[in-house]
C-alpha cells in the first residue's frame, strides 16, 4: 500500500482511498480510528456501550473477550443498533443516532453508568460510520467520550471496530485522498460518468464494480474476487502467507509476518509489482529491495519501527459536527461466512454457507 502511494505521488495523482466501505474516519488523529483500550483492556472494563456494531459478526475475537469479561459478573453492556444474539446480556437502548445524542448530553440513564464506571468503553462500528452522516456520528461519539469521562490517565475508552483488515495500516500511511482528491464514492462516480479513465484496484473487492463504467481497470491482488472479474488487466499479487510483510491490527499494533510459502505461478510480492510498474511509467521509485522500502516507510511514519508495541495516541478533536438522520444503525455484514476474498473463492465454503444459512454466495465460486 505504501509503495502504491509513492507511485501515485510520483504520478501527481491525489485520488487514492483505503476506505472501501465509505467509513468517515479522520486520518490525522490516530486515536479516532483505533481500538484504543486494546483487546486485553476489555478485561478491565466495567461498562461498555456499543454503537452501530454487531461484534459477534464483525469482530468475533473481541466479542469472545467481551463475553469472558461479562461472565465474571463485573460488566454492564448496552448497545445502540439492531438487537441480536450477542452471547451475553446486552441492553439495546435504541436503534440510531438519537439515542447516542442522549448518551452524549447525559440525559439517558446509561450515561450515568458510563460516567460512574472506573473503566468505561465506547465501541463504534462501521454500521455507524459508513453512513452519509458518519463524520457527524463520529464527532458525537467523541462528545460522549469527553463528557462521560472515558478518557483519563492510563485509560482511553474510545474504540473503533474495523471490518477491513488493511484499514488501520492504510490510515497510518496516509492512504487517503489528498488535496483535490476523491474518496471511494467520488472515484466510482467519476468512472461511471467517464471523467476517470483508469482505476487501479489494490485488492479492492468490497465495492460496487458495476459503477466502474467504461474505465480501464487494473486489479492487483489474489484469489480472483469481484475486482478481478471486472478488471481489464490482472496483476497477480502474493497472498498474505506468501510474503514477508508488515500488518497493523485494530489496536494499532504493528505486526511482522513471515513467508510460509512462495507465491504460486506468476504471482509476485505486491511491492515488486509496483516497483516494476513505476519503471514502465517512467517514474522509477527510489527503492530496489524490501529493506529499502521499509526504511522509507519508517521514515514516513516512525510507528512502523515499533514491532508488536502499543503506543498511546494523542486525544484531540476529530470528526465533523453536523446534522444526523435518525435512520437505524445496520451492521454491514450480511453474510458472516463470506467476508473475505479467500472464503468467497472457495466452492467448499459456498456449499457450507448454503447449508447453514440457505443463501450461500455461489457466484464467487463459479
Amino acid at each position: 500500500m505504501f509503495a502504491l502511494k509513492e507511485l501515485l505521488a510520483a504520478l501527481g495523482s491525489p485520488n487514492l482511498d483505503c476506505r472501501q466501505d465509505g467509513a468517515q474516519l479522520d486520518a490525522t488523529v490516530r486515536a479516532s480510528y483505533l481500538f484504543n483500550s486494546t483487546i486485553a483492556g476489555i478485561d478491565q472494563a466495567d461498562a461498555i456501550l456499543m454503537v452501530g456494531t454487531d461484534l459477534r459478526k464483525e469482530a468475533p475475537i473481541v466479542n469472545a473477550r467481551l463475553r469472558k469479561r461479562w461472565l465474571s459478573g463485573k460488566l454492564a453492556v448496552a448497545s445502540i443498533g439492531s438487537a441480536g444474539d450477542f452471547t451475553y446480556k446486552c441492553d439495546v437502548l435504541g436503534a440510531g443516532p438519537a439515542t447516542l445524542q442522549q448518551i452524549a448530553d447525559g440525559s439517558h440513564a446509561f450515561a450515568a453508568t458510563l460516567k460512574n464506571a472506573q473503566r468505561p468503553m465506547l465501541i463504534v462500528g462501521m454500521g455507524a460510520l459508513t453512513r452519509d452522516d458518519g463524520a457527524a456520528i463520529l464527532a458525537l461519539a467523541q462528545q460522549a467520550a469527553d463528557n462521560l469521562g472515558l478518557i483519563k490517565d492510563g485509560w482511553n475508552g474510545f474504540n473503533v471496530v474495523h471490518i477491513a483488515a488493511s484499514r488501520v495500516g492504510g490510515l497510518d500511511v496516509g492512504f487517503v485522498p489528498g488535496g483535490g482528491g476523491l474518496d471511494c464514492d467520488g472515484i466510482l462516480a467519476g468512472a461511471q460518468s467517464g471523467r476517470i479513465d483508469v482505476v487501479y484496484l489494490l485488492g479492492a473487492d468490497e465495492i460496487d464494480t458495476s459503477k466502474l463504467g467504461k474505465a480501464f481497470v487494473i486489479y492487483q491482488g489474489h484469489h480472483g474476487d469481484a475486482g478481478a472479474h471486472r478488471a481489464d488487466v490482472v496483476l497477480p499479487g502474493a497472498a498474505y502467507t506468501e510474503k514477508d510483510a508488515i500488518f497493523v491490527n485494530t489496536e494499532g499494533r504493528v505486526q511482522l509476518a513471515r513467508r510460509a510459502a512462495w507465491p504460486v505461478g506468476e504471482a509476485r510480492e505486491d511491492w515488486t509489482i509496483i516497483r516494476a510498474l513505476s519503471t514502465q511509467l517512467g517514474k522509477t521509485l527510489s527503492f530496489d529491495s524490501l529493506t529499502q522500502l521499509r526504511s522509507k516507510l519508517i521514515a514516513a511514519n516512525p510507528l512502523f519501527a515499533g514491532i508488536d508495541r502499543i503506543k498511546q495516541s494523542e486525544w484531540k478533536s476529530f470528526g465533523r459536527a453536523g446534522a444526523v438522520n435518525d435512520t437505524a444503525f445496520v451492521s454491514p455484514i450480511a453474510n458472516f461466512y463470506m467476508t473475505d476474498p479467500i472464503s468467497r473463492a472457495s466452492q467448499t465454503m459456498a456449499r457450507c454457507t448454503s447449508e447453514i444459512s440457505g443463501h450461500g454466495n455461489r457466484q464467487a465460486a463459479e
